[in-house]
This record gives C-alpha cells, structure tokens and sequence, in this order.
C-alpha cells in the first residue's frame, strides 16, 4: 500500500482529490491537512510516500513547509501559482497540477509517480526544487524553523546575524538560536543587501546591529552586535564594511 496525505486548505480541492484517488485502491489517504503546520506534523507521524501539496495557504505556504524537513517527502503540487515557480517545477521534474485539476492531468501525475523507478528521483527532485527555487524579485521576509515538534515564523527584522554551523544555518535572534538547513549562500542570495552584509564566509550581520568595528590583531577586526556577540570580519568583509558604514 502507498500512504499519502493530503495538504490543501480549500476543503473543495481535498475532496476532488480524494474522489480520483478512489481509481487507485493500492493508495491510501493517511490524513487530510488544512494548513502546513498540520502537514508538517501529519508527515512525521506518517511518513508518507507522496503528498499533495498546495502552494498557496495560510500560515506558511508549501515551500516553507518542505523546508522544515533535511529530506522532503516526494511532492504532486496541486496550485494556481506563477509561471516562474511553474518553469521550476518542470525544471526539476517534480510534477505539479494547475487548479482546477482534471481527471485526465490528474491520471498522468499519478502514473508517474506510480513508476517506481521515479520514486526516489522524485524524492531528490523536491529537495532540488527547493534548493534552487529563488525568485529574484522577492527578498527573504521571514525564515520557518522547527523546534522539537513547534514551528516558529521568524521575521527577518527580529535576526541579528546568521552564523555557518556545519550543513546548516544558525539564526541568531534575542529569543534564542535556530537551526536552518540552507547554506550561507542561500541567505546572502535571499536577504535584502540594504539590510544585512555578509563580513566573512561563515557570518551575515544586520548592519543596523552592528554597535562597534575593532582591530583585533595584525589586519584583522571583529564587529560587536548589539547583542553583545563579537563576529570575526574577513578582509574582504572589512572593505564592504567600510564602504556600508562610510568609514
């Protein structure tokens, strides 16, 4: 049997995928979910073998849900999103369905899915998707994390840098530390660069954070944040300091 979930806040879009599911007995709905705070919880209880995926919902959008996981479930999008997310989708192969879904449209994903050579490229595929998923028209405006079993929204403006911590990110607020997996540059690709400045490979700084700039040894300085942290500065991120603090 294949598990599945469903997670889509249009009650409408759920129940029409549902009744073409009823052509595929070996398919199993383990759990509907509205939002993405109930499919993120839904698919580690469940483990499921592919999702349906809206883009678009309340809370945190599909995406931002995927990202909470090192390796994201095998994805059908079901959505009425852009074109630009749309050449992404089929870029990397990772099947998406345009509401309102037909029948027809709908046999196809599955069938793809159904071959079970696809199955793990399809895993590979979401994770593709979603590093590579940027639109250069959008900064970053928050960051979605997980803490044990809760998911915490962090705007932007509440960071105060980010440090490189292995294969992830560590997001530095007054609330605390929070573990991102996305690389460093993903978030200087991402951040708006009137706002934050990378200062050495492995640390991104608010600018508006930044209480001091000292020499620490022969040729090197270090920032104090208004944290109180002290954050190495790259020679390279002292001439783009300089520059941003007109100094």
């Amino acid at each position: 049997m294949i598990n599945i979930l469903l997670i889509d806040d249009e009650p409408l879009a759920r129940s029409i995928l549902a009744e073409y599911l009823e052509s595929y007995p070996s398919i199993v709905i383990a759990e509907e979910c509205n939002d993405g705070f109930e499919g993120a919880k839904a698919i580690l209880q469940h483990d499921p073998d592919l999702i349906f995926l809206d883009v678009q919902m309340p809370k945190i959008n599909g995406f931002e849900m995927l990202e909470l996981f090192d390796k994201p479930p095998a994805v059908i999008f079901t959505t009425a999103f852009d074109e630009f997310a749309i050449r992404a989708f089929e870029q990397h192969a990772v099947d998406y369905l345009l509401k309102p879904i037909t029948k027809v449209r709908f046999n196809k994903a599955i069938s793809k899915f159904l071959d079970q050579q696809q199955i793990q490229t399809e895993k590979e595929n979401t994770q593709k998707l979603l590093n590579n998923l940027h639109s250069p028209q959008n900064r970053l405006e928050r960051v979605v994390v997980k803490t044990g079993s809760k998911i915490k929204i962090i705007p932007v403006y509440n960071i105060i840098y980010l440090s490189a911590d292995d294969d992830y990110v560590q997001i530095h607020t007054n609330e605390g530390r929070f573990l991102k997996n996305k690389t460093m540059a993903y978030f200087e690709q991402e951040l708006d660069p009137a706002i934050f400045i990378r200062i050495h490979r492995s640390f991104i700084v608010t600018i508006d954070a930044i209480v001091k700039l000292e020499p620490l040894e022969k040729d090197s300085h270090i920032v104090i944040l208004n944290n109180g942290d002290k954050v190495p500065v790259s020679k390279t991120g002292y001439v783009k300091l300089k520059e941003v603090l007109g100094i």
